[in-house]
């Protein structure tokens, strides 16, 4: 009997030089398709200009308050209206809303939660100084007016 010896297999290496097109083909394509979540405005806003403007810091920080005529007066009727995350709210929600916000921040900045009110200039002061005794039930004591720019003297 002859000695049978085992051939050797030639090893197959992987050809990487693809490999970093195809990483940035992967790269764009989840660029060009991600969509990031905005909230969708519910209310009206012609935001009021302003004389003194201050850049905000912490972004990560603030939770915003939109108040004004609902869009869909057929629906919501034509009083001006409180929304928050994409949800329209009452005056009473407010403080849950407050908490529910200060609950997803870390443990450590939970007491710097800023709320920024931006509101339609043609709504009037009782609304607004509504949503802020809330503000101030809920312990929400930092409040922004968001406007849209200064006024040219």
């Amino acid at each position: 009997m002859g000695k049978f010896g085992k051939k050797e297999k030639p090893e197959v290496g992987i050809n990487t030089s693809a490999l970093p097109d195809i990483i940035f083909m992967l790269l764009f394509f989840f660029m060009v398709s991600t969509v990031l979540r905005e909230q969708e405005i519910l209310v009206e806003q012609k935001i009021p200009a302003a004389t003194q403007l201050q850049k905000l810091q912490k972004k990560t920080l603030i939770s915003y308050i939109f108040i004004g005529k609902p869009k869909n007066t057929s629906l919501y009727g034509i009083e001006p209206r409180v929304q928050a995350n994409d949800v329209l709210l009452n005056t009473p929600e407010i403080v849950q809303w407050v908490n529910q916000e200060r609950d997803m921040l870390p443990e450590s900045d939970r007491g710097g939660i800023t709320i920024s009110m931006k509101v339609d200039r043609d709504v009037k002061m009782g609304p607004i100084s509504d949503v802020q005794n809330e503000l101030r039930e809920a312990d929400a004591r930092r409040i922004l007016y968001a406007s849209i720019g200064k006024v040219k003297k």
